[in-house]
């Protein structure tokens, strides 16, 4: 698989989101693990996941220990995968999201998703959502006290507006490596934000690439010109949107969710297949 950079570290240019595996719906875990390993099979280096991936109020970290559990069970050499977590935003076991976003809070989950993954230090450490009781620049400030201790190798935000990446850049003093925003067919806001992370150099991973899981399998039925274009190729119309995503820039890494072995290889397989310009413009225009 092409590979792309996060900061010094070279992935493969399309990850492994980790949400659907540790959510409602969640399959047993030896159909998550077999889907992990099919991604590290395929050249999957990126693997997405958070302290907030998880059910009830008493399984936080749920995905964290699958993934960690997971890639030390692998055969192969993983020397090379990169884990991303996040942490500040939580589940309280309701179903619904909160936000935490101080700076003694941050620290704290850190430690923990450090014992739950198992490291000693956090590949990639991303501040997961803006809270509205924090101000921004003392969240972030936690972050890189994380980094200069050692505790994270990189630093990245999600759920930020260009506003909040310019400032976030800042802070870390330039160490800002990723931003990960929700994009996908239907959801085109987080333009300006790709567009920042490409002038900046700064990778910029789309949540939800495929329109979540509830609306993943209908995309090419939403979306006419990305059926079209994968009927050309005899591929489907997922793989066609990943390929629409890398071909926007070169420092986006989309990170589809998954949890069946057979969905992130077609994913991976994205990675491969080259659109003419009249394709990219007409899915960029749909």
């Amino acid at each position: 698989m092409q590979a792309r950079s996060i900061g010094d570290v070279r992935v493969g240019a399309i990850g492994l989101g980790g949400m659907p595996m540790s959510i409602e719906g969640r399959p047993d875990e030896e159909r998550s693990v077999a889907t992990i390993h099919a991604a590290l099979d395929a050249g999957v280096t990126l693997i997405d996941t958070a302290d907030a991936y998880h059910l009830t109020a008493i399984d936080v970290g749920h995905n964290e220990t699958l993934i960690a559990r997971a890639v030390a069970g692998y055969g192969g050499d993983t020397s090379e995968v990169l884990i991303a977590t996040k942490g500040g935003h939580l589940r309280p076991g309701d179903g619904s999201w909160t936000q935490n976003g101080s700076p003694e809070y941050l620290k704290r989950a850190c430690d923990a998703s450090l014992k739950r993954l198992g490291v000693e230090a956090i590949g990639l450490y991303q501040f997961h959502r803006p809270d509205p009781t924090v101000p921004y620049a003392d969240s972030v400030g936690a972050i890189r006290d994380l980094l200069d201790a050692g505790k994270i190798r990189y630093a990245g935000i999600s759920n930020a507006n260009p506003e909040q990446i310019r400032l976030a850049n800042e802070i870390l003093g330039g160490r800002l490596v990723s931003v990960q925003n929700q994009f996908s067919p239907a959801f085109r806001s987080s333009e300006p934000e790709l567009e920042l992370c490409a002038e900046l150099g700064i990778a910029f991973l789309p949540w939800s690439p495929l329109g979540g899981i509830s609306n993943a399998g209908r995309l090419g039925s939403r979306f006419a010109a990305f059926q079209q274009v994968a009927q050309d190729h005899g591929v489907s119309p997922q793989q066609v949107c990943l390929a629409w995503m890398l071909a926007k820039a070169p420092v986006v890494i989309p990170i589809p969710g998954s949890s069946r072995p057979e969905t992130i290889r077609d994913s991976v397989a994205s990675a491969e297949l080259e659109l003419s310009a009249d394709e990219f413009s007409r899915l960029d225009a749909a």
